[in-house]
């Protein structure tokens, strides 16, 4: 016959055999990790800084622009005048033509030219910010460009140049804008030039 403890003895054996229960504040579980990657995020890079060569073609252009357009802002000034000239021109080269198609055609060439004038420095200024984004083909279309822009100015002159002094300013500020554009493309063909734009490929 087996004796059950009693009092402290019964209480100690049920201590001792008993599992402990559960701690309800333990440590939280850990994040699940992440799976394994097979490709690698690319590296940044890094876009070095334009040597001098290349800013100071770029500032050269822009003074290009900047000519190129105040002949043509001082042309649109004075337009009542360029007209009332344009329109004796054009009535000596279309004698017996009559005064509706002559001031018609007198417009069309003003305003032909004008347009004309400002279409090759909007391809030229957004053909500039191409060769600025390190594209080295971009600088022969300037090239291009620049040759169009020559022959564009020499018609233009035929009917944009007025007489007396404005038309010696006229004649200056263009000569000015194609020799500023002519030294900023040299800038982009030296070899500091060369060795940037070939660093964006």
């Amino acid at each position: 016959m087996v004796l059950e403890p009693e009092g402290e003895d019964r209480l100690r054996t049920t201590a001792k055999g008993a599992a402990a229960p559960p701690s309800p504040s333990g440590p939280p579980a850990p994040p699940p990790r992440p799976g394994v990657s097979w490709s690698a995020p690319a590296p940044i890079l890094a876009v070095p800084e334009a040597p001098r060569s290349v800013r100071n073609a770029r500032l050269l252009w822009i003074f290009s622009f900047v000519a190129g357009l105040a002949v043509l802002a001082g042309s649109f000034m004075t337009r009542d005048s360029h007209l009332e000239r344009l329109k004796s021109v054009v009535e000596g080269m279309a004698q017996g033509g009559d005064a509706e198609a002559v001031t018609t055609a007198t417009a069309v060439v003003f305003w032909g030219s004008l347009g004309a004038v400002l279409l090759v420095i909007l391809l030229e200024a957004a053909m500039l910010g191409v060769v600025m984004g390190r594209r080295g083909w971009a600088r022969w279309v300037l090239l291009l460009l620049l040759a169009g822009h020559a022959v564009v100015l020499l018609v233009a002159a035929a009917f944009l140049v007025p007489d007396g002094d404005a038309g010696s300013y006229v004649v200056l500020l263009w000569g000015l804008d194609l020799l500023l554009a002519v030294a900023g493309l040299v800038f982009f063909f030296m070899p500091s030039a060369n060795a940037w734009l070939k660093s964006g490929r």
